[in-house]
């Protein structure tokens, strides 16, 4: 498993022949492909329609392109050795995910994926075909490398501030810039200023640095020319500190394995090249992270040029360094090694020394940097993160979650799978406690779920066979290394390595990347010749005719998917500026046509329709709202949006049965989501509480049964959260709310179970409430007027943070409880005529505020006396006349005994109706 440093010169390689023109256009138009490709956000497949139409766009190119390879090479195109086998078998990649299309629980998700895994083969195809010519192999290699290294400038161009200047470099054909901005290079969260590059994700970013930082020491190792020693080994250090820049964790603790890993194909002068250019950039990288961190952070909330053009000197000071040493080591200190080492090369199992020794020496390196004065060399949020690297913490604990909540979709889910994006849509089904991650952070586990264990073995197969053949291939060492393939296995280990942890191979660049290291080592993996009936004319043609009429099919499928994603687009953007509904309407319906189950469009259309169907009671708005959500359930049966919709429809529509029937019969899809539960049991108590008005005993005690279900599922789940490792995250909030303990409460009353209300009324999870809940004469009309008090007051106080961009739904938050425990007075007759007229007129505001302005004007109106003089009593009219007007109604009676009783009351109902809640 080791190939010598020196030997054949390398110029050697590039004397091949003659490539033709047509050739030639087509790596042009591949290498253009590879450079558009990662600045649509590294083609991440993000479920939603902000992303998928370059995932679409992508796959047409590919598609375009593999047809003019198909025609480029069909003559000659055989199957005469193993490798011709592996390149005809890769179609049976997105032949598992069209088969799992059957299964699929997400249509709209299972289709990307078949797009993507389409796009993957092509790419594996048209560079098998490609990379097997020696010259274009090379050229290859350098466009993949100068496209790596402009992506490193890149991020750190928007590290120290200059994410203009970045954003006008790609912005001319990315859709990724807003205002000459790359958005989200460079994210912020918990743990600080993260650098995320065209990835807007760090730890994938990462997984891409640490696979070019190990071809980087590869190329400069093989360099035979002075330029291409000093011009990989000033690249080192940018690579390092963006890996350190990134603060993943997954990142630093895999670079080591990898890296150990690689070693071991390399003779013992190599492995020691690699360590001591690895070394030099580390320790030049570690000396100047800390100020070029602490830059960072202040460009990006104050640039100035001064600091800009320091951390640029520090950047470029340092890799100019490296860059001088690494020549002086590869001009010297190589050859000597080769001379020296040369016997001992020959030697078996010479080569897993070093690579054991490498692991006591990452021991000590960790150890110095986690555990001494060391650490004291980088920033305090990397040395944090590095303390935090143990089995024990949070983001370990919740893998393993992950992995474990995985393999029970695999086992109802075992032969075809779940289709494309499986994981996202059952989750919440599965999940062991209410973690939010629509990624398995694991892509192999991931691939199983998508395509069951028939889909998997086949994938593996794949790939372990172009590993195992490679291998084999590669010790007998007779190729040098711009011909080994090593350059495409550095790509594909690392990142696979990378991605056991993380969901990298949801950015479709990645893949590309993986598959084209694939296609690399299998052009030269060990390839027995095959039996000549392989080689059959109509098994060749066959091949030919199905690879072609697939493409063709996909190109047009793309094309129509293009066309959809436009429509939907353009609808979504006519929302924010357009007041017609047959405008809007028109690119929505498009959209629909091809893809009748497109979550976003459906959301968007139904929603108009429902909208306009309030204004004007046409029912035919009502019915087109139905259908659409309908037919797309039939492809998105998991989708909570689409759901929650369809009880809008039955909640317009009067049908409150059913739309408490949407809640009860999809509720164990959402089993940790406390807000499906809480409105699960406001609906089913209010549904028997409105049996018990009409004395309908058999109806009130199926609901009251069905919402005590609800509740003990609520209380099984606190419980089983209590045993999670105390260093494991719970994730969302799970626990009783108030408006669940008020209900069941109120229902445990209903029944005769007074101990039982009273003790389900102190589980509310809300300190705000708790001197209220804690009262000893609960369920009177004080004490429900002191609950609606105090929400409005809640609700008041969030609307009046300013700065908060969540403060409407936060004020509607704070409404809730309020607003339902008026629900419940309401309910009883006695005690709404005892409601205080400032209660009243606190609930009216409420409503008025969660833009419920009929409910607003019904509740107002007859709290209104004949007493003008009255503080109160004008407010309520005030509010009643604000809500009258922006329903377009009007009461001239009120309105002139108010203005009688105070003129300036017409500017303060003009003041509210205007206000924008």
């Amino acid at each position: 498993m080791s190939k010598p440093v020196y030997g054949k010169n390398a110029a050697q390689s590039r004397n091949v022949e003659k490539t033709a023109s047509p050739i030639w256009a087509l790596v042009v138009a591949f290498i253009l492909f590879l450079c558009w490709v990662p600045f649509q956000v590294g083609l991440f497949n993000g479920q939603q329609l902000d992303f998928e139409k370059p995932i679409y766009v992508s796959a047409l190119v590919s598609g375009l392109l593999l047809l003019v390879c198909v025609g480029l090479y069909y003559k000659k195109f055989k199957l005469d050795e193993q490798r011709d086998l592996v390149a005809s078998a890769s179609i049976l990649l997105p032949l598992t995910y069209a088969l799992s299309l059957f299964v699929a629980v997400s249509h709209y998700m299972a289709m990307n994926m078949l797009f993507i895994q389409s796009m993957y083969i092509a790419v594996f195809i048209i560079a098998f075909y490609l990379l097997k010519q020696k010259q274009v192999n090379v050229v290859i290699q350098n466009a993949i490398l100068a496209i790596a290294y402009f992506i490193v400038g890149f991020g750190l161009l928007n590290w120290l501030g200059s994410n203009k200047l970045a954003g006008t470099l790609v912005g001319w054909f990315s859709n990724t810039v807003r205002n000459n901005i790359y958005l989200d290079a460079v994210m912020t969260d918990s743990n600080g200023l993260r650098l995320t590059s065209i990835f807007q994700y760090a730890n994938t970013y990462a997984a891409f640095l640490m696979a070019f930082l190990f071809v980087a020491i590869f190329a400069l190792i093989r360099s035979k020319k002075w330029y291409g020693t000093l011009t990989h080994s000033f690249m080192l250090v940018p690579i390092i500190v963006s890996i350190l820049l990134t603060l993943s964790r997954g990142g630093l603790v895999l670079l080591p394995v990898v890296f150990i890993l690689l070693l071991m194909f390399l003779k013992p002068a190599q492995q020691i090249l690699w360590i001591l250019h690895l070394g030099v950039a580390g320790i030049a990288s570690l000396l100047i992270t800390t100020p070029v961190t602490n830059l960072g952070l202040e460009l990006n909330t104050n640039f100035t040029s001064s600091g800009a053009l320091k951390g640029w000197g520090y950047l470029l000071g340092a890799s100019m360094a490296v860059a001088v040493v690494s020549w002086v080591i590869q001009r010297f200190v190589a050859p000597w090694l080769e001379k020296k080492l040369s016997n001992w090369s020959s030697r078996k199992l010479t080569g897993l020394w070093i690579p054991l020794g490498s692991v006591a020496l990452v021991g000590i390196v960790a150890f110095l940097l986690i555990g001494t004065s060391a650490k004291n060399i980088l920033p305090s949020n990397m040395a944090t993160r590095l303390e935090n690297i143990n089995f024990q913490q949070h983001s370990v604990l919740e893998r393993i979650t992950f992995y474990k909540d995985a393999m029970k979709v695999v086992k109802d889910y075992p032969i075809l799978g779940a289709g494309g994006g499986g994981w996202s849509s059952l989750y919440e089904h599965y999940q062991n406690n209410p973690y939010t991650s629509r990624q398995v952070h694991n892509f192999f586990l991931q691939y199983l779920i998508e395509v069951g264990i028939l889909g998997f073995i086949v994938f593996m197969g794949f790939i372990l066979y172009i590993f195992y053949k490679y291998i084999r291939g590669y010790v007998k060492r007779d190729k040098n290394d711009f011909e080994n393939g090593f350059f495409y296995l550095i790509i594909a280990l690392s990142i696979l390595v990378h991605s056991l942890l993380d969901f990298n191979m949801s950015y479709a660049f990645m893949g590309i990347l993986v598959f084209l290291g694939l296609a690399g080592m299998a052009v030269v993996m060990d390839s027995k010749k095959l039996r000549k009936s392989w080689n059959k004319t109509g098994l060749r043609l066959g091949y030919s005719a199905v690879l072609t009429v697939g493409t063709v099919f996909l190109i047009f499928l793309s094309i129509s998917y293009i066309g959809s994603s436009n429509a939907a687009l353009k609808g979504k953007n006519l929302i924010g500026v357009s007041n017609s509904y047959e405008e809007i309407k028109k690119p929505l319906t498009e959209a629909l046509k091809t893809r009748p189950g497109h979550p976003e469009s459906v959301l968007y259309l139904s929603s108009l329709d429902l909208q306009v169907f309030k204004q004007n009671q046409d029912e035919q708005f009502l019915n087109e709202a139905y259908s659409v959500l309908t037919r797309a359930l039939e492809d998105e049966p998991y989708n909570k949006n689409i759901l929650t919709q369809l009880v809008t429809y039955y909640d317009l529509k009067g049908q409150n049965d059913l739309a408490y029937g949407v809640y009860r019969d999809n509720a164990d899809k959402f089993n940790w989501d406390i807000s499906w539960y809480d409105t699960l049991i406001s609906r089913s108590f209010a549904l028997g509480q409105q049996a018990l008005n009409q004395k309908d005993e058999t109806k009130k005690q199926a609901y009251f049964n069905e919402a005590q279900e609800a509740y003990d599922h609520v209380l099984t789940g606190i419980e089983h959260l209590k045993t999670l490792p105390p260093e494991q995250l719970q994730g969302r909030p799970f626990s009783v709310t108030p408006a669940m303990a008020l209900n069941v409460g109120k229902m445990q009353l209903l029944s005769g179970q007074e101990d039982a209300a009273k003790t389900t009324l102190k589980l509310s999870s809300d300190a705000n409430y708790t001197d209220i809940i804690n009262s000893e004469t609960p369920w009177n009309i004080d004490w429900y007027s002191s609950l609606i008090s105090r929400s409005f007051d809640l609700g008041q106080a969030a609307y009046a943070q300013q700065d908060n961009e969540d403060r409407l739904e936060n004020m509607k938050a704070g409404f809730a409880v309020g607003l339902l425990a008026y629900n419940h007075v309401l309910a009883d007759n006695e005690l709404s005529k005892t409601l205080a007229p400032d209660v009243k007129l606190k609930v009216g505001k409420m409503h008025y505020m969660s833009g419920q302005l009929q409910n607003a004007v019904s509740i107002l109106k007859p709290a209104i006396s004949q007493d003008f003089a009255d503080a109160t009593n004008r407010e309520i009219a005030r509010w009643y006349l604000a809500a009258l007007t922006k329903t377009g109604g009007e009461d001239q009676a009120i309105y002139n005994s108010l203005i009688a009783a105070d003129p300036a009351e017409a500017a303060q109902i003009e003041a509210i109706a205007n206000s924008q809640f």
